[in-house]
């Protein structure tokens, strides 16, 4: 199992050298995305990252710095699945989304539609609601949704999730953005590795809070950075790994993790 972190940064404009928050794990033939900034998909293709093995995409939530590349991440499935030379095809497969705000995903492809050819495809783009339940539980990779207080309810539904994902006999927790950093307590137990956001919390808050949780003892790693870490990637890291040791990391644009067995 492989994660590649294609976007690090929270909402901010644009800054050299970091892109809205996105990353992939690549399992097997499988390629499943979590959270879809701006240029994901570029990221991706120009780092190696078949396109091809795309199985889904889970959004934590629907503001521009997680779905932002959502558009073109499609629109680059279908360019690179017209091309004569390709080596593999996208055609016939399933792409599921899975969106805590229905309109997201009729939206998209209303927009793609007035794109090239009507965005005619040859392949399904299949949209899923995200409730507090196991979303997502095919050949190994299963993901649980637990909803987080980031944003509130509306008509009833919330609209801001936290993801944990069981695979190859890991877990892997990602926070989204959360209100508060126990919002994800309950779900790091016996985690291997917690990816939490950064863009609304201090590095050194998030560090100390990790440390005293009895439940969880694998790694730490920093996503959707904030002010502090762009301002000081390096001063804030060595601050980190003051309380964490070599237990916590700050992801990087373009950076592969593997996660063995």
């Amino acid at each position: 199992m492989k994660i590649n972190f294609l976007g690090t940064c929270a909402g901010t404009e644009p800054i050299e050298g970091f892109r809205h928050v996105s990353f992939t794990i690549t399992t097997g033939n499988r390629l499943f995305w979590f959270d879809a900034g701006e240029n994901c998909s570029y990221a991706a293709h120009l780092g190696g990252i078949d396109l091809f093995k795309s199985r889904a995409v889970f959004l934590s939530h629907t503001h521009m710095d997680h779905v932002g590349g959502l558009p073109n991440l499609l629109w680059n499935i279908r360019k690179l699945n017209t091309l004569p030379k390709k080596k593999s095809s996208f055609s016939g497969k399933v792409l599921d989304i899975f969106s805590p705000d229905p309109r997201l995903t009729p939206a998209i492809l209303k927009i793609l539609s007035c794109t090239e050819g009507g965005f005619a495809i040859d392949f399904n783009i299949r949209e899923n609601p995200v409730e507090d339940k196991i979303i997502f539980n095919e050949d190994g990779f299963k993901v649980l949704a637990v909803h987080n207080h980031h944003l509130g309810q509306s008509d009833g539904k919330w609209q801001s999730f936290s993801y944990r994902i069981e695979c190859e006999g890991k877990m892997i927790v990602y926070s989204g953005d959360l209100k508060e950093i126990e919002e994800i307590d309950g779900m790091t137990t016996g985690a291997d590795l917690v990816l939490i956001e950064t863009g609304h919390h201090h590095p050194g808050e998030i560090c100390l809070h990790f440390r005293e949780l009895k439940n969880f003892s694998g790694k730490l790693g920093f996503i959707h950075h904030g002010r502090a870490i762009i301002d000081d990637f390096y001063g804030e890291l060595e601050k980190a790994r003051k309380i964490l040791g070599k237990r916590v990391f700050f992801a990087k644009e373009g950076q592969e993790m593997e996660m063995g067995t």
